[in-house]
Formats: structure tokens, C-alpha cells, sequence
């Protein structure tokens, strides 16, 4: 038998170091890849998976009213989020997530797959953050939260046209909460952390971008006195069944907005449940024509001709005239020969249309256009309306005549208080604004000789024989016009009615000026609709308490403390006199048919 050949146990040892050699060239080969070549690519795919850029929430800004009262705050608040891929994972725990969540478990199964080939996805928000952590304590697999700020308005409806309101994501969506928005929000910072399977921060890695808190906004909105506002103008609004008001107040020594509101309002802490309609701001985007309370400003163009006087005699017996091509203009009654003043006092349409005709179109266009018509007040409220004052060259004759007592022009509640305010400034014009101690310089519109010459002859309306009566505040002197208009609707004017009253005190050194304006008092179904009956009422409520919380001494203060019996016929007299005349004339013959 034939032995077998000895094995080479030297090749053999060769070819196992060999392959081992080689093993080891490409373990170190491989190891040089990971570690050096391509080190850059595997950190990104093991960050990609673990290491995330986060924002970092910024508290808004505070808001508060001019006395330091917070009207805006942001609270924490959880953002319930959740990865679709893990959730789907387990089945199992969705009925479990559904219940704490809120929702059936088919809408959240939906709302999963819609997103299942994502990783990120809200769940809820905002929560509160002892309701977040009662679900987080669930442990359900890719669930997390991440803090927030919720906006918070702790005088509800009463603010709520002004304030405006934020979205989820803390940023301004109406009024002033928009206007400022830049201001009030901040800018989130940024971080980069660590973050486990479950979505848990492991470890803060570094911060990348510094958070920016908002900065906070003092507003010269007066908490008190807007609330006030708000109380009367609501009682009003109820009491005479109309659909809407308004009533803005502004500071006359500098321009700023006392109080603004509307009705009906909302609450912008549960704004979901109001209806659009009821979010919209009257006071600066609902156009009215003023009525009566534009013969003001036809008197003050008139002094300014130079060919009237206060006392310059005008009759308008017989209580109505024609136009050329037809155009009937009447009163309510023929008041007969009178002057200037009482056509103030007695809002006679015909008086005021004698003393337009005597003028240029373009000298009445140019005195109203200087008190702020045709044009936004500046005041910075977002969807601010700018009214309508039509050209002068389009003017005619009925054109002239109606514009002359209100009629064939538009404006903004705001616009006209921005209009008296600058009568009770000595003629000067300032811009209204929203924020206490804003720069607002002013400018002269008209000479301050004829200012206090107009508001002398605006106290006579609140007077006995005026038919702003209603309108008076004890123990000061006021001075304004009520006004009436018809609604007006496509090609003439219906039977509903806007009731105004725009006025100042104390009218011998004005410091607030007030304008109030009722929508369809009556709800059209007939009653009292006058403007010295409807809405001076208010203006008188309001600015009694505004001129006790401002702490404005009262006219003929030695006379008040001497406790005079005939006190209240001398200054402010509230009483209407047995034959009491409303002051507006039958609009039925005054406004197109």
C-alpha cells in the first residue's frame, strides 16, 4: 500500500496567514472608509435619525391698556405631535391615543394613513400642560409634545374688535394683534439636540440660534373707559333693537384712542364660535353717510368765506326749497327767518343748503377734505375704510345741496371723531393712534377763531332748544350734533335708519371727544330712530363716568361746590324740556327716493 504524501504545513500556515492578512487589510481597508473617507456621510445618516434642529418658542409680548392693565397675555401650552410610521406600528394602541386625544379612533386611523409616509405630524394643540402630561404618561410609542404659547384676552368681548386676535401659531390675524404684529412676536430661537426612538430629548447639543422674546405694547386704550363704552353702547344696541353700534373716544390734547367699540363683538378667547360678521370693526371699516353732523363742517366752510357770521339771518320759510331740475329739500317743520347758530340748533337742511349755494364746490370740498374725508385717518388699523368724499367737479347742484347735510358722502365712525377732535384742538388735525405716548404732531386746518366760534354754536344744540338735549353731562358744558340718516341701498334709500351723535366736553377747554352711531334702531319695524334720542343718550352716559375716571374738574367747579339749587338747569341740565322737538328733518322728503 502506497503512503500518503506529507502535508505542507508551511503552504498551509501561509494561505491561513494569508487570508487572514488580507481579512485583516480589509477590516482596516473598511474601518478607514467609515472612519475617514466617508466619515462625513455616516454622521449625517446617524444624525438624520437621531439629531434634530428644534425651534425654540418665544413668549409673545404682553399688551396692556395705558394704565399698565394686561388686555393681552400668552400662556405656555403643550403641541401634542406624533410620528405616523411608529404609530401605525402599533395598531394596538391607537383606540388607547384616540380616547386621550378626543377623537374617534377612525379619524385618527385617517388623518395616520394621509400621513404615513411622514415622521412628523400635530396630534392636538394647544393643551393644556397638566392634560399633556396625563397623555404623555401614557407612553404610547411615537408620541411627544413641544411647548407653545396660547393667547389669552382677560377682557374677553369687551376688547376684542380692538385687540384683533393671533392664529394657533401665536401669530396677529386682526387688529392690533396684526398691526404690531412684527413687534409683539419675537423670533424663535434654535437648538439641536438628541433625541431616542420615542422622540424624548436625550441631550441639548448646542444652541444655534438665540430666542428673541416679544416685546411688549403699551396701548392708549384706556381699560375703564372702554368698558363703559361697551356697557352703554350694548344697553343701547338692546334697548332700541338695532342690529349694530359703534362709539369711539378720543384724547383731543394728542390724538390717542381712549376706547373703540363695536357691537355686536365676539370672544377672541373662543373666536371659532363667532360668526364672521361679528368680527368686523365698525369704527374704522364700516362706512355710514353722516347726516346732520356734516352741517358742522358746512358752517365751518361758510365762517371761513368770509360771508357768514354766526348771526347772519337766513330764512327758510317756507320750510322746504326746490333745486333746479326738481330736487325738493325740506325740514321738519318751517323753522322761518333764523341765523347761522340755529340752523345748528334746529338741523335745518334748508338752511345749510342756502349757505352751500353760496359757495364754490371747490372751497367745501377743500375745507372737508382738510378735516380728514375722502381718506384714511392714518390711525394704522389694519382694513381701515377711507370713506367717500366724491371731487369737486362732480358736484351739481343736488349734489352740492345733499353733501351740504350729510348726504352723497361716506365716512368712518373714526373719521368723524378725528373731524371734531380737530375742531376741539383749535382747527388743528392730528392722526388718531393706538399707542400711549406715540409722536403725532399736528397740523392747522382751519383758523382756531372759527373752531371756537363753530363749537360755541355746537353747545346751543345741547341746549333747551337743541336737539342734542339728551346728550348732556352734569356739571359740564358739551357741545356736538346728533344726526339722522337713511340706509342707503342700491338706487335710492330704504326705511332704516343710523342714528348719530358726535360731540365733545367739557366743551370750555374739550378734553374727549365722543362719536356714537346706532345701525337700524328699531330693527325697521318703526319707533324713535333720531340721533338726539337714540345715540346722544349714550354719548351723555359715557362721558360722565370718562370725565370722573380722568378726574376732569367741572365747569364753574366754585359754583358746583357751593351746591346751587338751579345746579343742574345751569350746567349739563338732563331733563327734556315738555316740548321737546326731535332736531331731524323728515328724511323722507330730504334723501332721494
Amino acid at each position: 500500500m502506497k503512503r500518503a504524501k506529507p502535508a505542507n504545513l508551511r503552504a498551509r500556515l501561509y494561505t491561513v496567514l494569508m487570508v487572514l492578512v488580507l481579512a485583516s487589510t480589509a477590516l482596516i481597508v473598511r474601518a478607514v472608509d467609515l472612519q475617514v473617507v466617508r466619515k462625513d456621510f455616516y454622521q449625517d445618516q446617524g444624525d438624520a435619525r437621531y439629531l434634530r434642529d428644534i425651534p425654540i418658542a418665544v413668549s409673545r409680548g404682553t399688551i396692556f391698556d395705558r394704565n399698565g392693565e394686561p388686555l393681552a397675555v400668552s400662556t405656555p401650552v403643550e403641541s401634542i405631535w406624533g410620528n405616523p410610521q411608529e404609530l401605525l406600528a402599533a395598531p394596538d394602541r391607537l383606540p388607547e391615543l384616540a380616547r386621550a386625544l378626543g377623537v374617534s379612533l377612525d379619524a385618527l386611523t385617517e388623518r395616520l394613513l394621509q400621513r404615513r409616509d411622514k415622521e412628523f405630524m400635530y396630534l392636538k394643540r394647544p393643551v393644556d400642560p397638566d392634560a399633556a402630561e396625563e397623555l404623555l404618561a401614557l407612553k404610547i410609542p411615537g408620541v411627544a409634545s413641544e411647548r407653545a404659547f396660547r393667547r389669552y384676552y382677560p377682557s374677553g368681548e369687551v376688547l376684542a374688535h380692538t385687540l384683533g386676535f393671533t392664529n394657533i401659531d401665536d401669530r396677529g390675524q386682526e387688529g392690533l394683534e396684526l398691526a404690531f404684529d412684527d413687534w409683539l412676536a419675537g423670533k424663535p430661537g434654535v437648538k439641536r439636540v438628541i433625541r431616542d426612538r420615542l422622540g424624548h430629548v436625550v441631550e441639548n447639543v448646542e444652541l444655534l440660534k438665540e430666542a428673541q422674546p416679544g416685546r411688549d405694547l403699551t396701548l392708549s386704550i384706556d381699560r375703564r373707559i372702554q368698558y363703559v363704552a361697551y356697557r352703554e353702547l350694548k344697553a343701547a344696541i338692546l334697548e332700541h333693537n338695532a342690529s349694530s353700534g359703534s362709539m369711539v373716544i378720543l384724547d383731543v390734547s394728542n390724538g390717542e384712542v381712549l376706547a373703540m367699540v363695536n357691537q355686536p363683538s365676539f370672544n377672541p378667547n373662543a373666536k371659532g364660535s363667532a360668526e364672521p360678521a361679528f368680527r368686523r370693526n365698525r369704527g374704522v371699516t364700516d362706512v355710514i353717510e353722516p347726516g346732520s353732523t356734516m352741517k358742522t363742517f358746512t358752517v365751518v366752510a361758510a365762517l371761513e368765506s368770509g360771508r357768514w357770521k354766526p348771526d347772519t339771518p337766513i330764512d327758510t320759510t317756507p320750510g322746504r326749497m326746490t333745486l333746479p331740475g326738481g330736487y325738493t329739500i325740506g325740514d321738519i317743520r318751517n323753522f322761518g327767518p333764523i341765523n347761522v347758530t340755529r340752523v345748528l340748533t334746529k338741523s335745518s337742511n334748508v338752511g345749510a343748503t342756502k349757505m352751500a349755494m353760496s359757495m364754490s364746490a371747490e372751497h367745501m370740498y377743500d375745507v372737508f377734505h382738510r378735516f380728514g374725508f375722502g381718506e384714511v385717518t392714518g390711525c394704522g388699523f389694519p382694513g381701515e375704510s377711507p370713506g367717500l368724499l366724491p371731487v369737486a367737479k362732480a358736484w351739481g347742484p343736488t349734489e352740492k345741496a345733499t353733501i351740504s347735510y350729510g348726504y352723497g358722502l361716506s365716512v368712518t365712525p373714526m373719521q368723524l371723531a378725528q373731524a371734531y377732535a380737530a375742531l376741539a384742538n383749535g382747527g388743528r388735525l392730528r392722526q388718531p393712534g393706538f399707542v400711549k405716548g406715540a409722536i403725532n404732531p399736528d397740523s392747522a386746518v382751519v383758523d382756531p377763531h372759527i373752531a371756537g366760534q363753530v363749537i360755541a354754536m355746537l353747545e346751543t344744540v345741547v341746549g333747551p332748544e337743541g336737539g342734542g338735549l339728551r346728550a348732556a353731562v352734569p356739571n359740564y358744558r358739551v357741545a356736538g350734533k346728533s344726526g339722522t340718516s337713511r340706509r342707503a341701498i342700491g338706487g335710492g334709500y330704504e326705511k332704516r335708519y343710523v342714528s348719530l351723535f358726535a360731540g365733545m366736553v367739557p366743551a370750555s377747554a374739550p378734553r374727549l371727544v365722543g362719536v356714537v352711531v346706532i345701525h337700524d334702531p328699531g330693527g325697521g319695524r318703526g319707533g324713535a330712530y333720531f340721533g338726539g334720542l337714540i345715540s346722544a343718550p349714550v354719548f351723555s352716559k359715557v362721558m360722565n363716568e370718562a370725565m370722573r375716571l380722568l378726574d376732569v374738574a367741572p365747569d364753574n367747579v366754585q359754583r358746583w361746590y357751593a351746591g346751587s339749587p338751579d345746579m343742574g338747569h345751569a350746567i349739563g341740565a338732563t331733563s327734556l324740556p315738555p316740548d321737546y322737538p326731535p332736531d331731524e328733518p323728515n328724511y323722507e322728503e330730504a334723501v332721494p327716493q
